[in-house]
């Protein structure tokens, strides 16, 4: 395709080559800004009770900070103790399926929250999920 450059645009083209100025990178802003909106917590180590009390304060304090994405890293479970204990199932992570189930069932959290759902592998895969805050105008 052969297109024409008008002579403003050539004579813009010419300026701006001779001038010090730069490009902005969009993307470096934009992963700059959303960035400061996104924060994480990692649950190693703690026990259900524990898990379930610092989650909940966390998302209170993130939605207060207008943070609108957590990723919560629970660990996939595979190290816990739980081949000792003939009641606790050997397949499924303690804190990787009660902690969202933790969540899902406090009406006062999920009147701050959009979604939960499971994070990308870059960020933890099945041990890790997304928490989707809702925008707080406050």
């Amino acid at each position: 395709m052969k297109k024409k450059i008008s002579r403003k645009d050539k004579i813009d083209w010419e300026n701006f080559l001779l001038s010090d100025q730069a490009l902005p990178d969009k993307d470096y802003s934009y992963l700059k800004k959303d960035s400061k909106k996104i924060i994480s917590i990692d649950l190693h180590g703690y026990s259900l009770d524990e898990a379930n009390t610092l989650i909940e304060e966390f998302i209170k304090k993130a939605y207060e900070k207008k943070v609108r994405k957590i990723i919560v890293i629970t660990g996939k479970g595979i190290h816990s103790d739980n081949l000792n204990n003939p009641y606790k199932s050997k397949d499924l992570g303690i804190l990787k399926y009660s902690v969202p189930e933790y969540i899902k069932t406090n009406l006062e959290l999920m009147k701050i929250i959009n979604n939960i759902e499971e994070a990308n592998i870059k960020d933890g895969g099945s041990g890790s999920f997304y928490i989707f805050l809702k925008k707080n105008n406050k």
